[in-house]
C-alpha cells in the first residue's frame, strides 16, 4: 500500500522486506541476515527523522511486519527440517556403529 504520500525510506524498507522473504524462502541465511541489517537500519532512519507516521505509513509498517513473520516462520521451517536430517544422519551413524560391532563378533 505505498503512494506518493509514503516516506521513501518505508518504501525502500518494504522492498528489502520482501527480498528478505526470497532469501528466506531460498534458506540463503547470509542474505537475510544482511538485507535485514539493511531493513533495520532504514526503519532507525526513518524514526530518527520523523515522530508521526501517516496512516498510510503505518499501513505499510504493517506489510514489512507481516512480510517479516512470513520470512521468520520459512527460518523456522528450514532449520527444523534441517534438525531433522541431522536426527537421521545421527540414528545411520548409530546403525552403521552397532552393524560393525557386530561383524567384528563373527
Amino acid at each position: 500500500m505505498t503512494g506518493p504520500d509514503s516516506d521513501p525510506l518505508l518504501e525502500r524498507a518494504l522492498e528489502v522486506s520482501q527480498e528478505v522473504l526470497a532469501a528466506a524462502d531460498q534458506a540463503n541465511l547470509h542474505s537475510v541476515a544482511v538485507l535485514d541489517a539493511e531493513r533495520l537500519r532504514l526503519l532507525q532512519s526513518l524514526r530518527l527523522r520523523r515522530e508521526t507516521l501517516s496512516s498510510n505509513d503505518r499501513a505499510v509498517l504493517g506489510q514489512i511486519a507481516e512480510l517479516n513473520d512470513r520470512a521468520i516462520g520459512l527460518m523456522e521451517h528450514h532449520r527444523r527440517s534441517k534438525a531433522r536430517e541431522l536426527d537421521m544422519a545421527a540414528v545411520g551413524r548409530r546403525a552403521v556403529v552397532a552393524y560393525s560391532n557386530t561383524r567384528q563378533h563373527r
